[in-house]
């Protein structure tokens, strides 16, 4: 029996050192053209130098992140295929959808932490109120007033019920099917407000079409130094910092998960992509994968939490 283990072990070292010898396929469970969409072809790129291989990026969007995830969930554990994820997969979807295909904990492990990207609170720029204290007035004069979401069970969903809790105001919460549809209803005044992506919201905010009341970081962002966080208008207890990971199914040799996080954090050490994400509003994180699975464990908890105070269901 040892000559076959010597055999495993063996075959996993040369696995280890030839990777890798093709293409890396990354899997990005959302729809062209926003944020993970941007930032995992920004991603690829830079990491494909370094790796000496291509970087193909490959969108599987649907069901909050489940059907890409998923996908590299069942996937052969050899570093070909990964995930861009964001804190839906490991700390979101895990108590909303327990009948899941997959389990997140078991089925997927990290690379490292790719970025952090705050979000701002969005209002229509009919909505009467310049800053976070005057929009907590208007909302409790006005219960029942409604919220954009990208769907039931999304950050931006659950952060603005934490909100709502925080703030001690009724708001009602309209789902859309995608982020894109949410912000047109939005700058069309359909709905009030809306938790945006600051990469997303940022133009739309230059460009008059929406308002910026606050950003959802602990402190203020030294990308956004003028801009007050919730907190500081009084609203305690409410914060939300989107983190994106990225992922390979479990099994994939220890090896091989070093060269990649090697790679990674080499690509957010450097000066282009620090700049080229500030421009973006997005702030790179990196570090080791067990960085990055302490850290989602500490937000799923957190999560949790807020969905089952909220009592948030999805079918």
């Amino acid at each position: 029996m040892a000559w076959v283990l010597a055999l495993f072990t063996w075959a996993a070292v040369a696995v280890a050192q030839d990777f890798p010898s093709k293409p890396i396929r990354i899997v990005v469970p959302y729809a062209p053209g926003g944020t993970t969409d941007v930032l995992a072809r920004f991603l690829g790129q830079r990491m494909s130098g370094n790796l000496g291989q291509p970087v193909v990026i490959e969108n599987r969007p649907g069901a909050g992140e489940a059907i890409g995830a998923g996908v590299v969930a069942k996937a052969p554990g050899d570093g070909y295929t990964l995930l861009l994820s964001t804190m839906t997969t490991q700390a979101i979807n895990p108590v909303l959808y327990p009948k899941l295909s997959f389990d997140a904990s078991k089925e997927l492990t990290a690379i490292g932490r790719v970025a952090d990207v705050p979000a701002m609170v969005a209002v229509h720029p009919a909505v009467p109120a310049a800053n976070m204290a005057e929009f907590q007035r208007f909302l409790k004069a006005n219960p029942g007033r409604n919220y954009a979401s990208p769907g039931a069970g999304t950050p931006n969903h659950l952060a603005t019920e934490l909100f709502k809790k925080a703030a001690a105001v009724e708001v009602v919460h309209i789902p859309y099917k995608g982020g894109a549809p949410a912000v047109q209803d939005l700058m069309a005044g359909q709905v009030d407000f809306m938790l945006i992506l600051a990469p997303e919201a940022m133009p739309l905010v230059k460009s008059g079409k929406l308002r910026s009341l606050a950003i959802t970081t602990p402190q203020r962002s030294p990308m956004f130094p003028d801009l007050p966080t919730v907190s500081e208008s009084g609203i305690k207890d409410f914060e939300l910092v989107v983190w994106y990971t990225l992922l390979a199914p479990s099994g994939t040799p220890k090896d091989v998960i070093a060269k990649l996080n090697k790679s990674l954090n080499a690509v957010l050490d450097e000066k282009t992509t620090r700049d080229k994400l500030a421009e973006l509003s997005i702030q790179p994180a990196g570090g080791t994968p067990e960085e990055a699975m302490t850290h989602a464990a500490k937000e799923a908890v957190k999560w949790k939490k807020v969905i089952e105070e909220s009592n948030i269901k999805v079918d």
